[in-house]
């Protein structure tokens, strides 16, 4: 993971990638995965998203694993929120009621450290690694929440004008990842409006990842 282009971006305030609202998609499909009040959703880098603030608001409780401390410090001073915070190694984590975050390389976060999760919402985390460890992310992903479902947002776009991140995921790209663990359910593709960035055309996919048993 390139640690320094991240710390750097959010060190600036460059976050372009954080929305002002929770995204469309997970408000309209993240019911499809029929989890109950209090089920725990992990967040892979996750930033301070607003997708956050929307999960803890219909009941479920949430985990997330993010490089930079400067978002969830971010994260919890919006949630008003002021948590336990706790060494683990190099991972430092914060918690607070409802709310675990992890800070530090997500590949060091352990499943002994994040737990049981009931479910994966992952908009940031896929398209935000380069192609060499996506592969490596999402065996880890899978290791880490025991094949937990998935919700899985990506974009698709011409990577010729624009080299990322976020990078273009296709479809069987998503497939090569992860339909040996999973039935795999693309929800909904929607031409993003401004296009990626503001600039780029690009569709915005959703997937449920459905374990296989």
């Amino acid at each position: 993971m390139q640690h320094d282009f991240w710390h750097q971006k959010w060190e600036k305030d460059e976050i372009g990638f954080h929305l002002p609202e929770a995204n469309p998609l997970l408000v309209r499909h993240f019911s499809i995965l029929n989890l109950k009040q209090g089920a725990r959703v992990f967040l892979p880098l996750c930033g301070k998203t607003l997708d956050i603030t929307w999960l803890l608001a219909q009941g479920y409780r949430v985990a997330g694993a993010e490089l930079s401390a400067i978002a969830i410090e971010d994260l919890f001073h919006s949630l008003s929120l002021t948590p336990t915070i706790t060494k683990l190694g190099s991972i430092t984590h914060y918690c607070a009621t409802n709310i675990d975050m992890f800070v530090g390389d997500i590949f060091k976060v352990t499943p002994a450290m994040l737990d049981k999760v009931d479910a994966v919402y992952d908009r940031a985390a896929l398209v935000a690694l380069p192609e060499d460890m996506r592969k490596q992310y999402s065996k880890h992903l899978m290791a880490l929440t025991n094949k937990a479902p998935q919700c899985l947002i990506c974009f698709e776009y011409d990577q010729t004008i624009h080299t990322g991140p976020p990078f273009s995921i296709c479809a069987d790209e998503v497939k090569q990842h992860y339909q040996s663990t999973y039935d795999l359910a693309l929800l909904a593709s929607e031409d993003m409006p401004n296009g990626l960035k503001g600039q780029y055309p690009a569709t915005e996919h959703i997937w449920w990842l459905k374990p296989l048993n």
